[in-house]
């Protein structure tokens, strides 16, 4: 071969290349290089990470990822462990909580509540993930270990920083900058560091979850979710619109629902248009297929059913992503 057809097959192999480490193939992970070398919570994102959007929020470290070719895969935030949502959680595991019973529904209250931020935070949302270069890239159960980005800053950093997760002892390097905010967050008895008292958990800001309850307030008035009908006549994909959930306002005044949220444990959002309003002691029934919205009836438009018969639990989130209501069935 001469010099010019070397230097062809060069340029060749260069484009293919280039196009591996754009992005993912086939049901693989993403063929980029490892992370961003030990940035701070405030750095800008990492420019070799991968941009991803978040379908579903297993629970407060764990998510469901969607390549921007359809492809899903399963990523573990690294570098931090918040409490269990679907297990018992290890006192032990998390330094000075009391291993009592009030220790241990402390922990499962922050676990509820760092699941509602990352979800309020991240769910439906575009984020770029980066990988590091003292980890490998999959872990227990073949989940990706990554650092999720988005708005600029770091998840895995914010859920430490706020108290919601314990650093997870490893060789990652934003060690250093998680370690110091672990300790800044213990020394304030933040989130979850307040378990060590051996009190209940206190009232939550809006990452609390609200027990399934129908009623939001303690007086009974405000918006809430009066039924769900997850289980619809007949076959459930024939009769979409057998699916519902009911809100009913107890109050005095209307409620403008412009903006609010109503999700269920899956992580389905349904939006609420501009100009939804609830009016005092009026009911407002989401169906959860498709149909034209009027003043008592509203249509999420899904083609699919998604209420589970099995047990389900809605969730009602106002503009500003603090939790009014919670129902289960």
């Amino acid at each position: 071969m001469g010099r010019h057809g070397r230097l062809v097959l060069a340029s060749c192999l260069l484009v293919v290349l280039a196009g591996c480490l754009a992005g993912p193939v086939g049901d693989t992970s993403p063929t980029a290089p490892p992370g961003s070398g030990g940035a701070p919570q405030t750095a800008s994102v990492p420019e070799d990470g991968v941009r991803v959007t978040v379908v579903e929020v297993v629970d407060g470290d764990t998510v469901r990822i969607e390549y921007a070719n359809g492809t899903t895969d399963t990523a573990r935030l690294l570098g931090v462990d918040t409490p269990e949502v679907y297990g018992e959680n290890t006192p032990g595991e998390f330094e000075g909580v009391p291993d009592t019973e009030t220790g241990r529904a402390c922990l499962d209250e922050y676990g509820a509540r760092a699941s509602t931020y990352v979800e309020n935070r991240l769910l439906g949302e575009e984020v770029v993930i980066a990988f590091d270069a003292n980890e490998p890239r999959r872990g227990y159960f073949d989940r990706l270990l990554v650092y999720v980005h988005h708005d600029g800053g770091s998840v895995n950093y914010a859920l430490v920083d706020r108290g919601l997760a314990r650093v997870y002892d490893s060789s990652f390097e934003r060690g250093d900058s998680f370690y110091a905010a672990e300790e800044r967050a213990m020394a304030a008895d933040r989130g979850l560091w307040s378990c060590r008292d051996g009190t209940a958990a206190p009232p939550g800001d809006g990452e609390t979850t609200q027990e399934a309850s129908a009623t939001a307030t303690p007086d009974g008035s405000g918006v809430v979710i009066a039924d769900i009908t997850a289980d619809a006549a007949g076959d459930d994909g024939e009769n979409l619109n057998g699916e519902t959930v009911t809100l009913h306002n107890r109050g005095d005044a209307a409620v403008d629902l412009s903006g609010w949220t109503l999700t269920d444990a899956a992580g389905f959002a349904y939006e609420f248009p501009e100009g939804t309003v609830l009016a005092a002691d009026a009911t407002l029934t989401l169906h959860v297929g498709g149909g034209d919205d009027t003043d008592t009836d509203l249509y999420w438009g899904r083609s699919r059913p998604t209420l589970n018969n099995d047990g389900e639990t809605v969730t009602l989130r106002d503009s500003d992503g603090t939790v009014v209501a919670r129902r289960s069935t």
